[in-house]
C-alpha cells in the first residue's frame, strides 16, 4: 500500500481532527455537463469548517469541475449546466434569490498557475476586489492589505515593494499574491486548483504550511495530484473517478486502508 507517504504523527492527527468540525459546505446530488458531455454526476458529500479536504484522481476525472461548481464558477462559461445542490451554511448558493458575485465573495478561489495582474502593484493586486466593490478607504485598503499579505505569508517579502509591479515577483510570491488577494475579499471557504503544480519544490513547501496555517480559520478544499501532498496536508480526501464520486474518508484511511478497488489501484500506481 501506500503507508510511507503518511507519517505516524500524521495518521494519529488526521484519525480524529476532522470527526469535531462543523460542515460548511455541502453537495446534494450534484452535477455538471458540458452540453451532451457528463463531466459530474450525482456526487453527495460534506465538506468540514477549518479543515483541509484534498480532492484526487487522474485527469479528466471531474475535480476541476467539481471545485468549480463550489461557487458557481461554470456559470461564467457558456453551454454548462449545473443540476443538484451546494449547501453553504445550509442554503442552497444556486437558489434563485442568491446573488452569484456574493457567492463568490464567500467562496474564494485560487487557480492552478499565479494569476497576478502583472503590470498592477502589489497592492493593488491584492485589494483589486474590494476597489470592484467600490471600497475607496485609503486607510482601510491599507489595513485589508497588510493583513492579507500576512496571512499569506508574503508581507515581510514584499513590504518595501508595494508599489512594484505584480508581475515582477517570482512565481511562488505571485501565487502567494494570488491567494492574499482572495483572502482580502474575507471569504469563508478557499478553493485551490493544484495550487503547486507549476511551483518549484521550495515555493510548493512553502504554499503547503501556508495552507495548513490557513485551515484554522477557513475551510479548505484543494485538488492536488500529488498523493504526498494530499497526506501532508489534507485531513480528508475524496477520490474521483471518470465524474463520480467513488470514496471519501479521513486521509489517513484513504491512503492506507482504502475501501474501493478503484481507490487502491489509484493510489498504488496501477493507474492515472
Amino acid at each position: 500500500m501506500v503507508d510511507e507517504l503518511v507519517a505516524e504523527d500524521t495518521l494519529l492527527q488526521n484519525l480524529t481532527k476532522h470527526e469535531t468540525a462543523p460542515v460548511k459546505l455541502e453537495t446534494r446530488d450534484l452535477s455538471v455537463s458540458y452540453g451532451n458531455n457528463v463531466g459530474l454526476s450525482g456526487v453527495s458529500m460534506q465538506i468540514h469548517d477549518q479543515r483541509v479536504t484534498a480532492l484526487i484522481g487522474p485527469s479528466g476525472c471531474g475535480k476541476s469541475t467539481f471545485l468549480r461548481a463550489l461557487n458557481r464558477m461554470h456559470e461564467l462559461n457558456r453551454g454548462v449546466t449545473v443540476s443538484g445542490r451546494v449547501l453553504l451554511d445550509g442554503k442552497d448558493i444556486y437558489g434563485r434569490d442568491v446573488n452569484p458575485v456574493l457567492v463568490r465573495r464567500r467562496i474564494g478561489m485560487v487557480f492552478q498557475k499565479p494569476t497576478p495582474f502583472p503590470t498592477m502593484s502589489v497592492f493593488d493586486n491584492v485589494v483589486a476586489g474590494l476597489k470592484l466593490q467600490g471600497v475607496k478607504n485609503k486607510k482601510f485598503l491599507s489595513e485589508i492589505c497588510e493583513k492579507a499579505l500576512r496571512q499569506a505569508a508574503l508581507f515581510d517579502e514584499v513590504k518595501d515593494r508595494l508599489n512594484s509591479p505584480g508581475g515582477s515577483l517570482s512565481g511562488g510570491q505571485q501565487q502567494r499574491l494570488s491567494i492574499a488577494r482572495a483572502l482580502a475579499i474575507e471569504p469563508e471557504v478557499l478553493l485551490m486548483d493544484e495550487p503547486t503544480s507549476s511551483l518549484d519544490p521550495i515555493s510548493s513547501m512553502k504554499i503547503e504550511e501556508l495552507i495548513k496555517g490557513l485551515s484554522d480559520e477557513y475551510a479548505i478544499v484543494i485538488v492536488t495530484h500529488n498523493l504526498q501532498q494530499a497526506a501532508r496536508i489534507s485531513d480528508r480526501t475524496a477520490f474521483f473517478y471518470m465524474g463520480r464520486l467513488i470514496e471519501y474518508d479521513s486521509t489517513s484511511d484513504m491512503l492506507t486502508r482504502p475501501s474501493d478497488i478503484r481507490t487502491e489501484n489509484y493510489i498504488t500506481g496501477r493507474f492515472g
